[in-house]
This record gives structure tokens, sequence and C-alpha cells, in this order.
């Protein structure tokens, strides 16, 4: 095998798939190339648009009973189909009109430190490649999925960026202890946050958004919904190769948005 640029753990689903790896390689140089000028385009195989179009037809059934109001409206705006995978390009600038949010292409996995500070600077880093078509509805990484089906609708909302933007902005200068705790509440709101709205509860974090297990489970009854608590959720663990068995909930993002602030300024 050629050397690799992108390194898969040994229990990724495309670890010995060398076609996969390869192709991991070619989207890792465009987050190369956009890091000198404009977003490049993503020329999507088909197997990989049949892979976006699989995730797509069991996310959007749970959308409407499963997702906040605010996600739904978004998400027909941007009116993405099951036929082609969006390109960072053009959502981006969609976000940026919406609420000044760029996404930044990125070969994968970036450290907590960094992700925040470009949050602060209202900037997503993104990933372009999607997960490993044998398993298309886990994926041990966030990919293009999780980044246009969960993050980018929510992106697109005053509150919930303004939320993303100054848990970014907390991280200046922040300590790494205090570093963990903000992508601790990072995970909590922006990638696994439920509210309330007046029909019952509903997910507004990414993580939920996009992954069809995770978000049939968090409105399933099954984990433990606690009112969000920034003092008490900031130093809670959690599992990431499990559903979540605890979530934390809102009235509002505003609400999310108040407690954040609070933790901030303390």
């Amino acid at each position: 095998m050629d050397r690799q640029i992108v390194e898969l753990e040994a229990d990724h689903p495309g670890f010995n798939d060398v076609s996969y790896r390869r192709r991991r390689d070619e989207i890792a140089a465009l987050a190369r190339e956009a890091a000198e000028g404009d977003i490049s385009t993503a020329d999507y195989t088909e197997m990989e648009r049949e892979t976006w179009a699989t995730v797509f037809d069991q996310l959007v059934s749970l959308y409407a009973t499963h997702a906040c109001q605010e996600f739904n409206e978004v998400i027909a705006e941007l009116d993405y189909t099951r036929d082609e995978i969006p390109q960072l390009s053009s959502v981006s600038s969609f976000l940026n009109q919406r609420t000044g949010f760029n996404l930044q292409p990125v070969a994968g996995l970036v450290s907590a430190r960094e992700f925040l500070g470009a949050l602060g600077d209202s900037v997503f880093c993104a990933t372009q490649y999607i997960r490993h078509s044998s398993q298309p509805f886990y994926t041990p990484e966030p990919d293009v999925v999780h980044e246009l089906m969960g993050h980018a609708p929510m992106l697109a909302i005053p509150e919930f960026a303004e939320l993303s933007r100054r848990i970014g902005r907390g991280s200046i200068g922040a300590s790494n202890q205090e570093i963990e705790q903000l992508a601790t509440l990072y995970w909590f709101t922006v990638e696994y946050g439920v509210v309330y709205e007046e029909d019952g509860l509903k997910a507004y974090g990414a993580g939920l958004l996009s992954s069809y297990g995770e978000l049939e489970h968090a409105i399933s009854g099954s984990p433990e919904i606690r009112p969000f608590d920034s003092q008490q959720a900031k130093d809670t663990q959690y599992p990431i190769t499990t559903f979540q068995p605890l979530l934390w909930s809102v009235t509002s993002i505003g609400e999310a948005l108040r407690e954040v602030d609070g933790f901030l300024k303390r």
C-alpha cells in the first residue's frame, strides 16, 4: 500500500480498503488547497453519492417528528436532495449570508483548541469525505453527512451560531482544563442538545441530527434528560462509541446560550 496521508484506526470500517484510503487522501488534498484559497469542489463518486442517499433517506424520515422546528425550517431552505452531496462552498455561502459563519475544509479531526479557536472567528472546520459504504449508519469520526445534515442547518440559526461562537471565544487564553470543559459543554449543547417544544422533546444538536440511531434513541425516552446546567455539565463524562445515556435539555436555544454565557462570566 502507498504511504497514507490520512491515518485511520485499525477498527475503522475503511482501514483495510485500499481504494477508500486512497480516496481519503484525495479529499485531504482538497482541504490543503482550500487553506490557500477558495473551497475546492469535491467530485463525488457514484458509491459516495449512494452512501449519502442511504443516510439521507433515513434521516429525513425522522426530522418532522424528532428535529426542532428551526432546524426543519432551515433544511427546507437548503433544499438538499438525496441524489447529490452538497458542496461545502455553496453551503458556506448560505451560512455566511445568514449568520456570518463560514465552512473551512479540513482533512480530519483537529485539536479542541484549534477547533474552538476557529469557532470564535465564525469559522467551522468541516470535513469533505464521506463514511465507508459498508457501514452507512456509522462513522467513528465527523464526515460530510455530519457536517451538512447536522451542523450546517443549525449554524444558519442566529442563536445557535452565537452559541457556537461564544464557546469558541471562551477558548482564547484558556487553560487545558478550561478547554476540556468548554469542549464538554460544546458536546452537550451543539452536538447533543435537546429542546422542549410545544409538542415534546426535540433534537437541536448536530450529533443527533446527523445520526439516525442517535436521533431515534434521543427521543425514545431511553436517555436520562436533565435541565441544562453548565456548572454540572462541564465536568460530566460521556461515551463516544455508544448512544448517549444522558442528555441536557433547554426550553430554547437562547436558554443554552444564556447558560453558557453564565459559565464564561464565572
